[in-house]
């Protein structure tokens, strides 16, 4: 492309010069110019217009005549053209040569890129600096359409650069998977999270009956539980080896319950309102990630989990209830708590499998997973302050599953939106000297939609952030997640 244009405007330049030696000009050497500076193969193409500047000396000065001396030579109108044609085909040769140095720096950049996500490494430096250098110039001034781009314009100009860039796209990356599974190249992460859950049940209890199919004779009350719970969570995470990491969790719980009873003394505008608290530690839980497949351009990444609870906080069975309400003939009408519970009383364990694949500039992520849950003995599983009852409690088994998509805006924030369900069946009581039986209404579907933003403080530091929304009446109304994993 250049060598051809180089070599036309050498013979333009010399058909030119043939006319200023017939009109008694100064000859312009180019064509000798150029045709070193392609033999060399080290000049930019940019160079040949100031080295034919160079060359053509500066117009005689413009000498006095006498008056009897003969009028001034006419320039030709065909020369002035040339000069032109030469001037403009120069100055295309800036440009082309100007484009050409950005293409090689944005190739040299994708080269680097593609090889350390091959390997893990960056290109030799020497390789990649001949590969990333324009040619040199022989000038020290240069046309600014001719200087190539810096690497604050997107481009690396060096292997560290581009490592370093490549380094800064894989954190947002790694965010996400802390939240969804793991990240098995980080040695040591503390986190430290608060949660905050919002439910709020109503129910309407009928005591009576009904009269001629049309007429209820009873009370009529409505129940309202209105419950607000914080939690704050401290995480640890192990990388052993790059395939596997342990966790612990430790959470604290303080909750807060409003009970709320309409029909309070047998009258219907009457509301009986009591609160109960409770805080204290909650189930210890130990689990571990284990890598099974590394992600390819065909499958994701996939993560194995399994994981132990123990029932470290106060269990909801065998806690004193305090009577606000009674019959004439002793029946209770409204009783609560006097402590809230922190944990379930019973262990569980689980296993669950999460998997993320990278589709720029998305991230793809879901996960599916079974909780079990062990029977436990209680000396109290009746709410009646009066009766002592002894049994054992099995909390029915649930499935969880969940899929979501993030977004990477840059190398510090990133955005998710996901969806999670947790389906749990039937717990089961049975008193000594008795069967098990299903309580009624203890299955559960828990559905919410999740917004998050991940944003990187630091090298080390991360602040992850959550909305949740319920969308079945056995999930929250709404919850709020903060986390802030730091990484040793």
């Amino acid at each position: 492309m250049d060598g051809g244009r180089v070599e036309r405007g050498a013979m333009e330049c010399e058909g030119t010069d043939s006319g200023a030696i017939a009109h008694g000009r100064p000859r312009m050497n180019v064509l000798p110019i150029a045709i070193t500076v392609v033999l060399a193969g080290v000049t930019p193409l940019a160079a040949i217009a100031q080295e034919a500047h160079r060359a053509q000396p500066a117009p005689p000065a413009p000498q006095s005549q006498s008056a009897g001396a003969s009028p001034e030579r006419s320039v030709d109108p065909q020369d002035q053209a040339d000069v032109r044609a030469l001037l403009a085909e120069l100055e295309a040769l800036k440009g082309s040569y100007a484009q050409e140095v950005r293409r090689l720096r944005e190739l040299d950049m994708r080269v680097q890129a593609l090889q350390a996500r091959v390997d893990g490494k960056t290109l030799p430096a020497q390789s990649a600096a001949v590969a990333s250098s324009p040619p040199p110039a022989p000038t020290a001034t240069r046309s600014a359409a001719a200087s190539p781009p810096t690497s604050a314009e997107g481009y690396a100009s060096s292997p560290a650069e581009a490592a370093e860039a490549k380094e800064a796209a894989k954190r947002s990356v790694d965010d996400v998977k802390q939240q969804v599974a793991a990240v098995f190249d980080r040695r040591l992460t503390l986190e430290n999270a608060v949660t905050y859950n919002r439910y709020d049940r109503k129910q309407l209890t009928l005591t009576g009956f009904l009269a001629l199919d049309a007429i209820f004779l009873g009370n009529i009350a409505i129940e309202n539980v209105e419950s607000d719970t914080l939690t704050y969570n401290f995480a640890a995470r192990y990388g052993l080896n790059p395939r596997l990491t342990l966790n612990l969790d430790v959470p604290y719980i303080a909750r807060k319950t409003v009970y709320q009873k309409g029909g309070a003394g047998g009258s219907a505008g009457a509301v009986a309102q009591e609160d109960t608290y409770g805080h204290g530690f909650g189930d210890i839980t130990v689990s571990g990630n284990y890598r099974m497949f590394m992600e390819s351009p065909r499958w994701p990444e996939t993560v194995l989990t399994l994981g132990v609870t123990a029932p470290t906080g106060r269990e909801p069975y065998g806690i004193s209830w305090e009577v606000l309400e009674r019959d004439d003939d002793g029946f209770i009408r409204f009783a609560v708590p006097e402590k809230e519970p922190t944990g379930n009383g019973v262990w569980q364990t689980n296993v669950g499998v999460s998997v993320v694949k990278t589709a720029d500039p998305a991230i793809l992520f879901g996960n599916f997973g079974y909780i079990h849950s062990f029977s436990n003995s209680f000396d109290d599983l009746d709410n009646n302050p009066e009766t002592v009852n002894p049994g054992d409690v099995q909390l029915g088994r649930s499935f969880y599953f969940g899929a979501g998509v993030a977004f990477a805006f840059n190398e510090r924030t990133s955005l998710s939106i996901s969806y999670s369900d947790k389906l749990s069946a039937r717990a089961r009581t049975r008193y000594d000297g008795q069967e098990w039986v299903k309580i009624i209404g203890s299955d559960a579907n828990a559905g919410m939609f999740n917004l998050g933003v991940t944003y990187a403080l630091s090298q080390h530091t991360t602040l992850v952030s959550s909305l949740g929304i319920g969308l079945t009446p056995d999930a929250p109304d709404f919850s709020l997640v903060f986390k802030v994993p730091y990484m040793l």
